[in-house]
């Protein structure tokens, strides 16, 4: 995944004995998809669509500044391939971050950047954990908060196989302190193998309302043994009624959010899992399986949602695949597709089914 390093020489150090490197890195992935109900027509869909993955660039880098302690800074962008446009999802550099990290004290980062919970389903129990980056459909992505964090200050601890995580979220409005704000924190398991285990809690604070709480926690692992790997997570999400959303910090603003249907629901709760297959080195198998509830702050919002996915990859060198994705979703009631479809609800379903099939290209440099 590195392309390139531009030697110390070549960057501003602080000390004579400093070591710096700068990394350019990213990830480009089109793809064909078909979608059925993809407008409220009930039209069907056939495009060349952003990939599975979402395409990416960014550049890191660390300056060893002695005493077991680097500065870290990382800053990455989304874009689509199929007409170079960055995605309107997200800011510019939707990671942004700098930080401290000792082998003594662990690291501390500054920025937008992952919240904990993500952190905690991405490192030990996410569906499809081999594949690069977040990608098209993967519905527990959704029941993460928008996953990144803007104003983020964030501390993670490591003891031998345990991680620990907590972050605070400014608000940032003058006069309203805690408006706004989000806190998290994550405990992870994470020995080389076969068991991964991981839990976490995130609470953001309304902009305008700030009595008003949205918390989500989660718990999940998975299993490894040979080439076979079963994963499953259960999350939680739960909204006060006068919760409307927590931007700037989280990544839609309040009419966004209306608009999606994310402020009609008290409570949800998702149970999901998979198994995935490898086949010599170069082909992963994969099924996977998603349930959701939803009890709504009034009764036409009530609903459920059962999602389905199997996902076939093959490496034709280290850095480059082809894949074959088909996926079947079933809504009922107060649900809405495009909440557990992707940021940008690129398949949102507009009736009570929808199935989509995706073959697809990806390289990583």
């Amino acid at each position: 995944m590195l392309a390139g390093v531009i030697s110390s020489a070549a960057l501003y150090s602080a000390s004579a004995n400093a070591q710096s490197s700068v990394t350019l890195y990213g990830l480009v992935d089109a793809g064909v998809r078909y979608t059925t109900h993809a407008n409220p027509a009930g039209d069907s869909q056939f495009q060349l669509a952003n990939g599975e993955s979402e395409s990416l660039f960014g550049i890191k880098g660390a300056e060893d500044i002695g005493g077991g302690t680097k500065v870290i800074f990382d800053i990455e962008n989304r874009f689509f391939p199929n007409s170079g446009a960055t995605d309107p999802a997200y800011p510019f550099f939707n990671t942004a971050l700098v930080g401290l990290q000792s082998d003594t004290f662990g690291k501390l980062t500054l920025g937008r950047q992952i919240n904990p919970l993500s952190d905690a389903v991405l490192d030990a129990f996410v569906t499809n954990r081999w594949l690069p980056t977040f990608y098209q459909f993967r519905p527990e992505v959704t029941m993460a908060q928008g996953v990144w964090t803007s104003n983020m200050v964030k501390y993670a601890a490591r003891w031998q196989y345990l991680t620990a995580e907590v972050s605070y979220a400014f608000g940032g409005a003058a006069g309203h302190f805690g408006a706004g704000s989000q806190i998290g924190a994550s405990l992870l398991y994470l020995p080389a193998a076969p068991l991964n285990l991981a839990v976490a809690y995130l609470d953001s604070r309304d902009a305008v309302n700030a009595s008003a709480h949205l918390k989500s926690w989660t718990a999940g692992g998975s299993y490894a043994f040979d080439s076979t790997t079963v994963s499953a997570g259960w999350v939680v999400n739960r909204q006060d009624a006068g919760f409307v959303g927590n931007f700037p910090n989280g990544p839609f603003s309040a009419p966004a959010l209306t608009a999606l249907k994310f402020n009609a629901f008290t409570s949800r709760q998702m149970f999901f899992g998979g198994v995935t297959q490898q086949i010599g080195l170069a082909t992963h198998l994969s099924a996977n399986v998603w349930r959701t509830t939803q009890t709504g702050k009034t009764q036409p919002a009530d609903g459920n949602a059962t999602q389905f996915q199997l996902l076939g990859d093959y490496n034709l060198s280290k850095r480059t695949d082809i894949y074959l994705e088909a996926d079947y979703s079933l809504y009922r009631g107060g649900m809405v597709g495009a909440q557990f479809q992707g940021i940008n609800a690129v398949s949102s379903a507009y009736k009570t089914t929808q199935l989509g099939v995706t073959a697809g290209l990806r390289h990583l440099f």
